[in-house]
């Protein structure tokens, strides 16, 4: 069990992204906030030691998106509609980052996964790789054909 300082300090630490990965998954305020909670009792009582702060950094990654999962196979989440939408909460955005954030979130999950880890998280491939445990060839793959994806919705080459 993990001290209330260590505590705090990874909540300060890595709060913003824990709370974007659940929101490209969920697409929900509320299941985002569960997760949240989840993931840091998860840690508050975990004993695990990491080597430095990039395999603490993916060990959260790496549980958020765990839970993530588990809450979209569960059962409650598998017979509810959401009356929330993502869209109606990044209203401050400028139309372009609007736009592309639309693209992102209408993705399939595997590419929103790679694409969020590599631009958002700035990861690269080999790193994705361990942290989502798929071969390196697939997420440069999966980056590849996710890129495709967003130059169709988008209309061209102007965004890379």
């Amino acid at each position: 069990m993990r001290s209330e300082q260590e505590v705090n300090r990874a909540i300060e630490r890595y709060s913003d992204t824990i709370q974007r990965l659940c929101i490209i998954h969920l697409k929900n305020r509320a299941d985002t906030e569960d997760i949240f909670q989840t993931v840091f009792l998860k840690y508050a009582l975990s004993s695990v030691l990491f080597e430095n702060d990039e395999h603490e950094k993916a060990w959260f990654i790496r549980v958020t998106i765990n839970a993530c999962k588990d809450l979209l196979k569960s059962f409650f989440r598998t017979r509810m509609v959401s009356l929330e939408e993502i869209l109606e909460q990044p209203a401050a955005l400028p139309p372009d980052n609007r736009d592309i954030l639309e693209a992102v979130l209408s993705l399939p999950q595997k590419y929103r996964e790679v694409i969020y880890l590599h631009y958002y998280e700035g990861y690269t491939a080999p790193e994705i790789s361990s942290i989502l445990g798929k071969n390196v060839n697939t997420i440069y793959t999966l980056l590849t054909r996710s890129r495709q994806m967003l130059r169709e919705k988008l209309g061209g080459d102007g965004y890379e």
